[in-house]
């Protein structure tokens, strides 16, 4: 009798993937349709954007840090500008702390959406993604009409906002808190009971809490283990400690459980955002006192001429960071997203360094897709919710 050899098999899955999300190179090796290792490679969409930043003034960083996590934009630049404020020394009013809160969760929710939708179109339920969109669309339109951008606002600035809250701009968001649980409610009547979506999340990319942990993984993936850290409760920032709202988790550290935890996420964010509205007054300051930071009202520039002075100095030559160091982490969408800062003491920055969840959950990929099928590995990595601007930058 002839005598049966096997052998395994190497293939390619990225970079050039529509279901890696984004420049994700992963090399498979297969024993048939089981995956028997897998070696990520990244770096493919590397910018160089925290060596660039070294070059910047403290305040031009913002439009760079915003497009490492090009879809938590505005909760890198919350992080980002948290820690140089804290090398300064500086504290926010309160009203501009609840506009950061307002302005963080509508970002959560906004992520979450395009999550949800590519994440649900790769698996198959294509229908999924126009609906999810539809909301996000929304949310795009509230962001042009605070700021004027629709991707990346760069509306928070060290010492405060680029600006007030345009005229409007709470109605909108009402109607839009007022309109998102219901579509919620349609989105999970599409998905979660549907057998097609149980039979390929449940059970599948399975992690416990203790390699979450040992991995550096938090947020969403480390709360559908059975966690319950959060960044927004273990170390608040912006007030959160004032605002109630509930930790989502989930127990099996599973596709499914992660779909569940973040969907949960967007209802909670819909509270958070409520109180925020009611807090902030229509009118009042938006940025610091501190003339050295924030630039004069423009009213005083034109009939001023110290304030016109003060005005050159801040756009031309920035401003000056007492040397140190700080870190900052916030509850991004994707889970701990802190800021690292170094100063030297002069106007631009010595060091800037995030930490990146993408860059966490793309070296522990190994424990989600090791032992499982190829057919689930599209799922696993839209699980994870992996931004490659986030990974590489």
């Amino acid at each position: 009798m002839a005598e049966v050899r096997t052998e395994t098999m190497t293939v390619n899955m990225g970079p050039q993937h529509p279901s890696t999300h984004g420049v994700l190179r992963l090399v498979l090796e297969l024993d048939g349709e089981t995956v028997v290792s897998v070696s990520p490679t990244i770096g493919f969409l590397h910018t160089g954007i925290e060596k660039t930043a070294e070059q910047k003034k403290w305040q031009q960083v913002i439009p760079l840090v915003e497009r490492m996590d090009y879809l938590g934009a505005q909760s890198n630049s919350l992080a980002y500008c948290l820690s140089v404020e804290k090398l300064l020394g500086m504290e926010v009013p309160q009203r501009v702390k609840d506009i950061r809160v307002l302005i963080a969760e509508l970002q959560r929710i906004s992520s979450h959406l395009v999550w949800f939708g590519t994440h649900g179109m790769e698996i198959g339920a294509i229908t999924v993604m126009l609906y999810a969109f539809r909301e996000r669309e929304i949310l795009m339109n509230l962001n042009e009409m605070m700021a004027g951008f629709r991707f990346f606002p760069s509306y928070i600035r060290v010492g405060g906002l680029r600006d007030d809250l345009p005229r409007g701009f709470k109605e909108a968001v009402t109607a839009f808190i007022d309109r998102l649980p219901g579509k919620l409610d349609e989105y999970e009547t599409m998905l979660t009971k549907n057998p097609i979506w149980l039979d390929r999340t449940r059970g599948v990319g399975t992690i416990t809490l203790a390699d979450c942990y040992q991995y550096g993984l938090f947020g969403p993936i480390a709360r559908a283990a059975g966690g319950d850290y959060d960044v927004r409760r273990a170390f608040p920032y912006s007030g959160y400690e004032t605002y109630k709202f509930d930790v989502i988790g989930a127990s099996n550290g599973d596709v499914y459980d992660r779909y569940i935890t973040r969907v949960a996420e967007m209802r909670e964010s819909v509270k958070i955002i409520r109180q925020a509205l009611d807090r902030i007054e229509p009118v009042g300051e938006w940025q610091v006192a501190d003339r050295k930071v924030a630039p004069p009202p423009k009213d005083e520039v034109y009939t001023e001429m110290e304030a016109l002075i003060q005005h050159f100095l801040i756009y031309s030559q920035g401003f000056n960071v007492p040397a140190g160091e700080a870190y900052v982490p916030v509850e991004g969408p994707r889970g701990e997203h802190g800021c690292y800062v170094v100063s030297d003491g002069t106007n631009r920055p010595w060091r800037v360094h995030m930490r990146s969840p993408g860059l966490m959950a793309s070296q522990a990929l190994h424990k989600f897709i090791v032992g499982g099928m190829i057919a689930d590995v599209v799922a696993v990595i839209g699980s994870l919710d992996v931004v490659m601007g986030d990974v590489d930058r």
